[in-house]
């Protein structure tokens, strides 16, 4: 799941935002203003339900950050590094860089999500529960108890084993556990998913033919989204299990092409070398690397501007690039992989650059396993 913005960094944790949580917080916001709050504790200004209404969305998505924290710091205690968060449709993910090393650092990530969930439905009750003995407003103690209703709901969602939801990962396990082989554990847990999704689906569409109530829709909606993340974790870990043992600079290139980072930008979209094979260039200074130039970027820059700007200016820095070493998984760069030129990994041995890696050479060394290692089209 890609975010469509980042909000920032937690505890060097980029947190991101997909497209669908403003779709989430409009219904939550709408829904609680104009419906839920003015039902239950009518004769308030509108401006009033509004208020409530919005902060009530920003706690919950507050909540679901909270989640997702949880799951990034046990998996920071159990080795594993985390990429970023992103906040979206069904609450949120949080992008592991490498995969869990046992059944059991698996089922404490997972599960510690669901729990903190629950926990935050306990502690919002008790606060409803404390401000209604105080005679607080009814709006603000509605607030606090529609905040643990639905989290204690997000937690038992995300309790179904079935992918991506943490019971998915619950189900991964328990699946790993029992067969020792984590590639067939993920096909069963994504399995899983895309038969749940359907059934969402298909409930969804049966709901709003019959009652043409909205929240069919909703369902099929949340159907789709789950097969196709489940789908995508599917051909994701096939790719992992196809790349297993495989180092970083069997698909490397070797020897890219560099720039100087005092180069003008006017003179890299200008040097013959630079014009035709490539759209990413490792940019180094003195020989040692500091950061990654797009074709793109270099031109987006105005020509006023490219005769005296250099390329250290305008380079995506090297403490924003992916970096990893010649001998490093190459399954565990996909997880941090994404199309376009600026997310080209460079791989450096010793502080030195010796390669760089793109989507394009992933899926060619895929294709290459695939013709001369027969049996790891069965995942071995």
């Amino acid at each position: 799941m890609k975010a469509t913005f980042v909000l920032g960094r937690i505890s060097g944790v980029r947190i991101g935002v997909h497209w669908s949580v403003l779709l989430i917080f409009g219904i939550i916001a709408f829904g609680l203003s104009q419906g839920r709050l003015p039902e239950t504790y009518p004769g308030h200004a509108r401006a009033v339900y509004w208020a409530a209404g919005l902060c009530t969305a920003v706690v919950f998505f507050a909540s679901l950050l909270a989640h997702e924290l949880a799951h990034a710091v046990v998996a920071r205690r159990n080795g594993v590094e985390v990429d970023d968060i992103v906040l979206w449709l069904l609450g949120g993910a949080a992008r592991l860089k490498t995969e869990a090393s046992s059944p059991g650092a698996e089922l404490r990530i997972a599960g510690v999500g669901p729990l903190v969930s629950l926990l935050l439905g306990g502690l919002f009750a008790l606060c409803a529960w404390l401000l209604d003995r105080a005679s607080a407003s009814g709006i603000v103690v509605e607030m606090a108890a529609w905040l643990a209703g639905i989290n204690v709901l997000l937690a038992i969602f995300n309790s179904v084993p079935a992918a991506p939801l943490d019971g998915g990962r619950l189900l991964r396990a328990f699946l790993w556990w029992r067969t020792g082989d984590r590639l067939r554990a993920t096909a069963g847990a994504t399995a899983a998913g895309r038969v749940f999704g359907w059934l969402l689906v298909a409930l969804g569409v049966i709901t709003f033919l019959t009652s043409r109530a909205f929240g069919g829709l909703w369902l099929a909606l949340i159907g789709w989204f789950l097969i196709a993340t489940a789908t995508a974790e599917g051909q994701q870990a096939q790719l992992r299990g196809a790349l297993a043992g495989v180092p970083v600079r069997e698909a490397m290139t070797s020897g890219p092409v560099t720039v100087a980072a005092d180069v003008t930008i006017a003179e890299f979209l200008t040097d013959p070398r630079y014009r035709y094979r490539h759209s990413a260039f490792p940019v180094t200074d003195d020989g040692a690397p500091v950061g990654l130039i797009t074709l793109d970027r270099a031109r987006q820059l105005p020509q006023t501007e490219a005769h005296y700007m250099s390329v250290r200016q305008v380079m995506v820095p090297l403490s924003q690039v992916n970096v990893v070493g010649s001998d490093s998984p190459l399954a565990d760069l996909l997880p941090r992989m994404e199309p376009g030129a600026e997310h080209r990994v460079l791989v450096v041995d010793e502080g030195r650059l010796v390669g760089i890696v793109s989507l394009s050479d992933v899926s060619r060394t895929v294709n290459w396993l695939m013709r001369t290692s027969p049996g790891r089209r069965d995942g071995r």
